[in-house]
Formats: structure tokens, C-alpha cells, sequence
């Protein structure tokens, strides 16, 4: 399988309420690479490489995440694989 990068940004209530979290526990449990951060417009940025059938199921997951999230939306864009960290998991990375 050929891995793509993607970029997603979800926004809403995702901040304070554990979905950085969520999401990296997410993305490993699919086998993806990457990083999450918050940015300071609140939302959360997820920027991921791994199989395209992979992503889509993050980020399929990502419009529900952890139980006091809030999601409003979730915008996934595409991303150079240049761009996503080496390393074989998803960390969170310091606030954008």
C-alpha cells in the first residue's frame, strides 16, 4: 500500500476536553504516523500519513470523538508526506 498525508482540522468544543488525546490513541489503533496539536483558533490539527483507507477512517472518527467533545466540523486537506514527522506513530506535538 502507497500512504498519503493528509491534513485535518476539526473544530468546535475539542480543546480541554481530551481529544488530542483521543485522536493520537485513534490514529495508532489504525496504524497511522503523524502528529496532533491544538491551535489557538481552539481547534485541533491532526497531520497524518499512512494508507488513504486509514485516514478515512479517522477521519470518519474524528466527527464523533471523545464523549465531552463538541465537534462542528472536520476539514481534511491534502498534505505533502514531507510534511508529517518520520517515526512509525502519532504524538502530540506543542500547541500551534
Amino acid at each position: 500500500m502507497t500512504d498519503v498525508a493528509a491534513e485535518i482540522v476539526v473544530t468546535g468544543r475539542v480543546q480541554g476536553v481530551g481529544y488530542r488525546a483521543w485522536a493520537r490513541s485513534n490514529a495508532n489503533g489504525l496504524g497511522l504516523r503523524g502528529l496532533v496539536r491544538n491551535r489557538a483558533d481552539g481547534s485541533v490539527q491532526a497531520q497524518i500519513a499512512g494508507p488513504e483507507e486509514r485516514i478515512a477512517a479517522f477521519a470518519a472518527a474524528c466527527r464523533a470523538g471523545p464523549t465531552e467533545a463538541k465537534v462542528e466540523r472536520v476539514e481534511r486537506r491534502a498534505a505533502t508526506l514531507d510534511a508529517i514527522p518520520e517515526g512509525a506513530r502519532v504524538e502530540i506535538a506543542p500547541d500551534a
